[in-house]
């Protein structure tokens, strides 16, 4: 079903690999390196979104994200120049989001104001954590009085402000969380990233865990309650789930995030982006070469795309599920339906509703809270034969 994506809108998600440093729990597609040809890296991006803008006429783009990587490292003439293309390649909507990730220790004010003058109008800043001990078990290269400041920058300058924020940290307790994230709320934001530290495989983290040398974990016990409180401490200061692990004020929430979980098109360009593009009758997923220069080369010479597969409908309606169940407005059982050719087993909803899991109303059917506690299980109910 080749217009399901407009359920979702479409956004363009861009992505920048480098960083000053790399964090011990990163998995993400990042790299350090000495030198970077910013003018290079811009014309590269130009032909992606050329190439993109010639298959995906006809759409109306309604958020931009610059991702990382650190894309506070961009020169501001990189994020100007990527800003303006698509929006000569495509007609953007008049409530326009365009977000871009930053550090705090890469916060200039001069830097930002010219973010904001090239149509930047929202900034997630990767905080994680709100003391220097921790600052520093995390590998992050900013202090909490950085942090501070460059989080009064970044409020000074931008329509839109949000941090992230890990818990269950090493030595964390419950009421250690608590404590810092009511300090987080007090500096008026109206959008928090709250994450679970999880311990990835292939991370500097990783190994330590496998080598039995990252000690003080919380246990899950206490992990669970962290995550109460922050269900408990968000939602008294305005600020909902709309997501598992977003909260915010009515009408801040993020709108790129928003198509990804609503299960709408994203073009991805740059290392190791992914997509989900629909041409003609389906709906394709497409990644591109990960590592930067591989990427790089290849954008210049033909496209930075490695990969694109088309997805079978009952892949897609999975797809649909698994995000949209995220999100606490939950999902069309007639959209899922659509996609499937076969609607969701109401034998399965039954048996969810009466454990409290979920909740149906009409068409729209979403976990409760005790169900977004164990997600994982309440889709795998849902989804099996």
């Amino acid at each position: 079903m080749s217009s399901d994506w407009q359920n979702g809108g479409f956004g363009i998600y861009v992505h920048w690999p480098f960083c000053e440093a790399k964090c011990p729990y990163c998995d993400f597609n990042s790299h350090v390196v000495r030198e970077i040809d910013q003018l290079r890296w811009l014309r590269a991006y130009l032909l992606e979104i050329e190439r993109y803008g010639r298959e995906l006429q006809g759409r109306v783009v309604s958020s931009i994200f610059f991702g990382g990587g650190t894309p506070s490292l961009m020169q501001p003439e990189v994020v100007s120049g990527v800003i303006a293309k698509i929006k000569e390649t495509w007609p953007t909507a008049n409530d326009l989001e365009v977000t871009l990730e930053a550090n705090p220790g890469s916060v200039e004010a001069g830097r930002f104001k010219a973010y904001r003058e090239a149509g930047v109008s929202r900034i997630s800043m990767g905080l994680q954590a709100l003391n220097d001990d921790d600052l520093r078990r995390l590998g992050r290269i900013h202090t909490v009085s950085e942090a501070r400041a460059a989080f009064e920058i970044a409020r000074d300058t931008f329509e839109k402000v949000s941090f992230d924020l890990i818990y269950a940290r090493q030595g964390q307790t419950p009421d250690m969380w608590r404590a810092e994230l009511k300090e987080a709320l007090s500096l008026a934001v109206d959008h928090l990233s709250l994450y679970q530290l999880t311990i990835e495989q292939g991370t500097a983290f990783g190994d330590r865990y496998n080598a039995g040398k990252l000690r003080g974990l919380p246990d899950d016990e206490a992990s669970a309650e962290m995550y109460e409180i922050t269900q408990d401490v968000c939602g008294e200061a305005g600020l909902l789930a709309y997501e598992v692990s977003n909260h915010a004020k009515v009408g801040s929430e993020c709108r790129h995030n928003l198509i990804y979980w609503r299960y709408g098109d994203y073009a991805g360009i740059g290392p190791g982006a992914h997509g989900r593009v629909s041409f003609g009758h389906g709906r394709f997923a497409t990644e591109s070469y990960l590592q930067p220069n591989a990427w790089l080369e290849n954008a210049e010479q033909s496209t930075g795309e490695k990969l694109r597969e088309k997805l079978a409908p009952a892949d897609q309606a999975t797809e649909f599920l698994l995000m949209g169940m995220r999100l606490s407005e939950g999902v069309s059982l007639d959209r899922y339906a659509a996609l499937a050719g076969q609607t969701l087993n109401s034998k399965k909803l039954d048996e969810l509703k009466e454990l409290g899991m979920i909740v149906q109303n009409d068409d729209r059917v979403r976990a409760t809270e005790q169900g977004r506690f164990v997600l994982n299980s309440v889709l795998a109910k849902l989804l099996e034969d």
